[in-house]
């Protein structure tokens, strides 16, 4: 009897579902996207009303023979993709894949927030269709990509090098940290000072108090003088209690946790970059073996609700009563007010089954599973509990004609707190109960100290995501890989976790700006995503959004003038050109940024650069071998390239000798050619001298070592997958 052939987006879903539906069922992946536009070509017909050409993706030629195998066999197909945009489409790509196989089988569509059993057939037995208008709001986004990479990238390569890009959504991230890392680099500290007291009875013990008020006027200090002049008309003034305000507040439970608001969490309390949040929390979706059953732990984690179901709520409170006790449980069920603009098409995201608390099933979790796990599982759970409530004391004490005030508090329910540990509450100083107000203080220390304003703070992982959500930037499914592309293209990097541009990041920013500000800028980018959202609503046609954008980013790359735009990004200096005495500037060539002289052509001097600690350009001189030329006999040196450093011959242009620069390690494969390092779009890697005879090629660094047998250097090499080969070339002594 034929079966029902269910196709999902990767073979751990796949494993995990294939144990709720039973042998009626056949579960295939499609591990993703199957078609996509040409790699090679636009794939657009701009002229022909945007028609779009798709292509099978060649390295997934096993996997549609697979798919189409079952799809032929089958009774009737289920589409179980992503419940999102990305989801929505490849379950439409599928059946244009599969138009042939599936002629006039019935095709569903399946979508599930959660993958464990209930939610699974329950979804299969209420299948639905395949959402165009989903479908038409990712073609839209796919195919604007792709025009602004294919129309503005290439001139990004004749104004700075080749292989640089541009993005729709990566471009205005980028922006965003030039423009703080401008900010910052323009700021000027001013000096400030801030007077404390530390002040207490004999029997009490002593608080510490700001300075805030001098005569009813707000206390300010710009210099010491003035600190010393203040100092000298409160000195031997009595000190004593003027009043006392006692308060209670009540600190609430966050919201469960949406895309964003994970991936800063995870930022801030774990150290995990939105990448690797993603990836670990996919896991968790897709299913962890627990005692020989695969189960989905957590809900779908590319969501912008906050909206949790009435049946998560409530098996919820029943874990809070049990666990926690009655008094810590919120009176009526509490929910959250998503935010303006949210798609709210899933739930937020939380553990699938709140009775799984982490402890029990630590020992079938990685250590990152489990700790984003345990976020995830007492953020859930803290919903439903009542507020920490803190008892809040404000001291004012008076010397002279100036007012110190003292903030402190004590805890009196600690509330959510109890489960969601991640959260801090704020107490302040420890004020002993018994002062009261008229009370003189005995014990008085005063002490000034001096302060400089700070910049703007460079942005983490956690505050930029912030600041793209909070601009309408992008969509939850997109916040990492925003984040990782503008770090793999080599415009910014992380730096104990916080975002600094870098000369090249700033480069292009300049260029984009200055050729495509009403393009790449916060507004436009986030009008850009409404439309698209516009799109999926069935509320605006997808070609109509395309040709808008389209004529749009036209009419602004009809402007650019390379010439000029190339001037603009030249830097002056004032180190001297060693032939001419002009000076010298900055450009950017296909190797990357030069020095040249001012007096171009007139004077053709260039070099390479460095700056040392104190930002001053130092010349790099040519890398001279003791190595003779086999062609001329001259002296061999080393130069850098497009695809990284090479040698070559100090004759050149007469002799045009070169050849690649080596590590002088033996190839482990071939055991003829040497290991060198070569570049890249993706970045360096190690590459055997005889390719393409030998293909050995590996991204690992090689790492120096001796060998234990004859005491020879030589370096250890990793390939692709892993696997260590240690090979001396003097002895030829290896250990794996």
């Amino acid at each position: 009897m034929a079966k029902s052939l269910l196709i999902v987006e990767s073979p751990a879903k796949s494993k995990t579902i294939s144990k709720f539906l039973g042998s009626n069922f056949r579960i295939e992946s499609s591990m993703g996207h199957i078609r996509d536009l040409p790699k090679s070509k636009l794939g657009v017909d701009v002229e022909n009303n945007f028609e779009v050409k798709y292509t099978n993706d060649r390295s997934k030629t096993k996997i549609t023979k697979i798919l189409r195998e079952a799809a032929k066999e089958a009774k009737d197909i289920y589409l179980a993709a992503d419940p999102d945009r990305e989801g929505e489409a490849i379950a439409w790509h599928l059946t244009e894949l599969l138009k042939k196989e599936i002629k006039d089988k019935p095709v569903y569509r399946v979508i599930f927030n959660e993958i464990t059993q209930s939610a699974v057939q329950k979804a299969v037995q209420n299948p639905l269709d395949i959402d165009m208008n989903m479908v038409d709001s990712q073609q839209a986004r796919r195919v604007l990509d792709r025009l602004v990479g294919y129309g503005i990238s290439p001139l990004i390569w004749r104004v700075i090098y080749y292989g640089l890009s541009a993005g729709r959504v990566q471009s205005v991230a980028l922006r965003i940290i030039c423009e703080r890392e401008e900010l910052i680099n323009a700021f000027v500290s001013e000096e400030y000072w801030e007077i404390f007291g530390f002040f207490g009875k004999s029997k009490y013990s002593p608080f510490k108090a700001k300075l805030v008020a001098i005569a009813g006027e707000k206390a300010e200090f710009v210099n010491k003088e003035q600190v010393d002049d203040f100092l000298s008309k409160i000195a031997g003034k009595s000190v004593k209690i003027a009043n006392i305000v006692e308060s209670e507040r009540q600190n609430h439970p966050f919201p469960p946790f949406i895309t964003s608001t994970l991936q800063r969490a995870a930022s801030t309390y774990l150290g995990f970059s939105a990448k690797r949040t993603m990836s670990v929390a996919q896991r968790l979706y897709e299913g962890i073996d627990l005692k020989k059953q695969s189960v989905g732990l957590i809900t779908y984690m590319r969501t912008d609700s906050v909206r949790m179901s009435e049946q998560a709520v409530q098996a919820n409170r029943e874990f809070i009563v049990e666990n926690f006790g009655q008094n810590s449980l919120e009176p009526k069920p509490r929910y959250f007010q998503a935010k303006k603009g949210a798609q709210d098409a899933h739930e937020a995201i939380r553990p699938t089954d709140v009775s799984k608390t982490p402890e029990s099933i630590k020992e079938f979790l990685t250590s990152e599973q489990f700790k984003l796990y345990e976020l995830i599982w007492q953020r859930f759970v803290a919903t439903q509990m009542k507020p920490a409530v803190v008892k809040s004391k404000k001291v004012e004490v008076e010397k002279g004609d100036a007012l110190f005030e003292a903030q402190g508090g004590h805890i009196v329910d600690p509330g959510f707190t109890a489960c969601y540990r991640f959260t801090k509450l704020s107490l302040g100083e420890n004020i002993d109960p018994a002062y009261s107000v008229g009370d003189n203080l005995d014990i008085e220390e005063i002490s000034p100290e001096q302060k400089f304003t700070t910049p703007p703070a460079r942005y983490t992982e956690s505050s930029l995501i912030k600041e793209l959500e909070s601009n309408g930037i992008g969509r939850p499914s997109t916040y990492a890989n925003i984040l990782s592309t503008i770090q793999d293209r080599g415009y910014v990097e992380l730096q104990e976790k916080k975002f600094y541009a870098l000369e090249l990041g700033v480069a292009v920013n300049n260029f984009l700006v200055g050729s495509f500000d009403s393009f790449f800028n916060t507004e436009f980018t986030s009008a850009m995503e409404s439309d698209l959202d516009e799109i999926s609503r069935g509320k605006l046609d997808w070609k109509k959004f395309l040709k808008i954008y389209n004529d749009a980013m036209c009419g602004l790359m009809d402007k650019v003038n390379i010439k000029k735009a190339k001037e603009k990004l030249v830097i002056s200096t004032k180190t001297k050109c060693p032939d001419c005495g002009k000076n010298l500037v900055i450009k950017w060539g296909r190797n990357g940024q030069f020095l040249t002289c001012s007096n171009y052509p007139t004077c053709k001097f260039s070099a390479n650069f460095s700056k040392d600690s104190n930002g001053k350009i130092v010349i790099e001189k040519e890398k001279v071998l003791d190595d003779v030329c086999p062609e001329c006999g001259s002296k061999l040196t080393i130069k850098k390239g497009r695809f990284g450093e090479f040698v070559a011959c100090t004759g050149y242009p007469n002799c045009k000798f070169s050849k690649p620069l080596t590590l002088g390690v033996k190839c482990p494969e071939c055991g003829v050619g040497e290991i060198t390092q070569k570049m890249s779009k993706k970045g360096i890697f190690y590459a055997c001298t005889e390719y393409p005879k030998c293909k050995f090629a590996t991204s690992y660094k090689p790492i120096p070592i001796t060998c234990p047998e004859c005491g020879n250097p030589y370096m250890e090499l990793r390939t692709k997958k892993g696997k260590e080969i240690k090979v001396c070339p003097k002895c030829g002594q290896e250990v794996i």
